[in-house]
């Protein structure tokens, strides 16, 4: 089974830690580095006297800043919640599936997906087929594909989990699919099925290579006879209860060692910067926020299904950019510009795991 996190893609903000305060140290390092410098330019006030900032160059910065204040952080409970689908086989060949599940109202609203897990159950191979395989045949390799079907009507798939079974064995086998149901919830089509493709390949390619792999099939019913043995699709979910952040901090409380994880404000005052002087133009100064508190821990019961995971953490999850007009000198004469420094305004707090990866977006 492939681990989680190769199909995970990581996000990171620049901040010093999970929920830690933005330095003077990062934005400087950000304004260097999105203007290709090395070090603080050198200008002279009396450039900056005379140096008007143009009408179109204003008219860009009050764009992105204005793009770059969403909509405030609400908050976030959490508690431990699971369901299980029973899923169709759409079609199914020698070795390929295409499983439906119908996802609609599957999860919960205002919920977090933490797992989703694939159950397929392995029909057990006759003894007389057994008996003509080579020791080299005794595997195939089963991938699991996440089907999207577009508006035009064309189809894409994207790689889910992949792993070897043996040929030998039968019974219950899984898939980690998390992935699959999250591209699933980035198209917010609720009515729309999941569907998954399931094939089984040789384990050796080549035209020397073994064809039992055909033997593996994946039964619809009869679980040793006692009821049926159709595809489950089993999804953890974390909805907004006990575990998660509250939003932004109150501010007529002081932040104490047993504060809910919440945003709370941190004025940045650029003009106090002396590497600031005659360079940057705009903004004065802004709110950064930052994310303070603590979360409560699962109890240990419910974290053996996520080893690699740590405590829960208040991170920093999501970021908006810094819109800025700064000074350049070119020619000998010094002229605005406007540059947009990526998350440097905290726009959400959250309760997550620490080493938890943010799952890769869907591409278009």
């Amino acid at each position: 089974m492939r681990p989680l996190w190769l199909c995970w893609a990581l996000w990171v903000l620049p901040l010093a830690g999970p929920g830690a305060a933005l330095t003077e140290e990062q934005i400087l390092g950000s304004l260097l580095q999105q203007l290709h410098l090395s070090e603080v330019p050198i200008l002279d006030k009396a450039d900056m006297d005379k140096m008007v900032t143009p009408a179109h160059v204003r008219a860009q910065y009050v764009a992105l800043l204005q793009r770059s204040h969403g909509a405030h952080s609400r908050g976030k409970r959490f508690s431990q919640r699971f369901r299980e689908v029973a899923g169709r086989f759409l079609v199914s060949e020698a070795s390929t599936y295409l499983l439906v599940f119908g996802m609609e109202q599957r999860l919960p609203p205002h919920s977090e997906l933490v797992q989703a897990v694939l159950h397929l159950f392995q029909e057990p191979v006759p003894k007389a087929a057994l008996c003509k395989l080579s020791p080299l045949s005794a595997r195939a390799r089963v991938t699991v594909e996440w089907l999207h079907v577009r508006a035009d009507g064309s189809n894409r798939t994207s790689l889910i989990d992949s792993r070897l079974v043996s040929i030998h064995d039968s019974g219950w086998k899984t898939f980690d699919v998390t992935e699959a149901v999250n591209f699933w919830q980035q198209l917010s089509r609720p009515q729309q099925p999941l569907l998954l493709q399931v094939s089984v390949q040789r384990e050796h390619l080549g035209p020397l290579a073994s064809r039992a792999h055909k033997l593996v099939r994946f039964a619809s019913q009869g679980l040793w006879g006692t009821g049926p043995a159709e595809p489950q699709l089993e999804l953890h979910t974390l909805d907004l209860r006990d575990y998660g952040a509250q939003g932004n901090c109150d501010t007529e409380v002081p932040v104490m060692e047993g504060t809910r994880c919440c945003r709370q404000e941190m004025y940045i005052d650029l003009q106090g910067m002396k590497w600031a002087e005659n360079w940057v133009l705009e903004p004065p100064g802004f709110l950064a926020y930052e994310c303070v508190g603590t979360c409560q821990q699962p109890p240990e019961s419910q974290n053996f299904r996520w080893p690699f995971l740590g405590p829960r953490q208040c991170i920093a999850s999501e970021a908006t950019s810094l819109p800025m007009i700064v000074s350049i000198k070119e020619g000998g004469r010094a002229r605005s510009q406007v540059v947009s420094l990526p998350n440097m305004r905290v726009q959400k707090c959250s309760c997550a795991w620490d080493g938890a990866l943010v799952p890769r977006k869907l591409e278009p």
